[in-house]
């Protein structure tokens, strides 16, 4: 079996001690930072001939995942922080793993860029978004950290069922 899937133990939630500024972007900042280890150990943990692979007829293959990970990145950490998404190399679900895990590194390298630099004040202005819906770039934010845990969930499934990493134990298992 390969590498056990879960968190990263960088990922866990910063004690609090004093107030933080900006603790909405602060928080958000601090999961972005773990989620690319994450991803990207998912990524190259499995095998580049089980790109094909897709857990049932109807799930998307594990390669279209990445495509749509590095995509989605691009797409909501830009609307999230306001900020135009670079103009990225498209990547086709077939292409070779070194080129996909490049495509998710950029997109996550994007995001942590401009998550850095996101003002805590300015989230909470409402801006056109997704379907003629008016929301704030909190609400992008907030479906981004959502969207991550999404897809890391689907690319660890992908894994487990191809024996290339551990369920993870209970802690009362511990």
């Amino acid at each position: 079996m390969g590498a056990e899937c879960m968190a990263p133990a960088s990922a866990a939630a910063p004690q609090a001690s004093a107030p933080v500024k900006d603790p909405v972007s602060a928080s958000l900042r601090h999961h972005a930072s773990a989620v690319p280890e994450q991803y990207l150990g998912a990524i190259q943990s499995m095998p580049a001939d089980k790109f094909g692979f897709k857990p049932t007829p109807d799930q998307m293959t594990f390669g279209h995942l990445v495509t749509h990970i590095a995509e989605t990145n691009f797409f909501l950490c830009a609307k999230a922080t306001d900020v135009p998404a670079p103009k990225a190399e498209e990547v086709k679900d077939t292409e070779s793993k070194d080129k996909l895990l490049a495509a998710a590194k950029a997109s996550f390298d994007f995001c942590n860029d401009v998550l850095s630099k996101m003002d805590e004040l300015e989230a909470w202005r409402q801006h056109p978004a997704l379907r003629a819906k008016t929301v704030s770039p909190c609400h992008g934010r907030l479906f981004l950290a959502n969207t991550w845990a999404d897809h890391y969930a689907e690319a660890a499934t992908d894994l487990r069922l191809n024996g290339f990493c551990r369920r993870r134990r209970s802690r009362k298992n511990k």
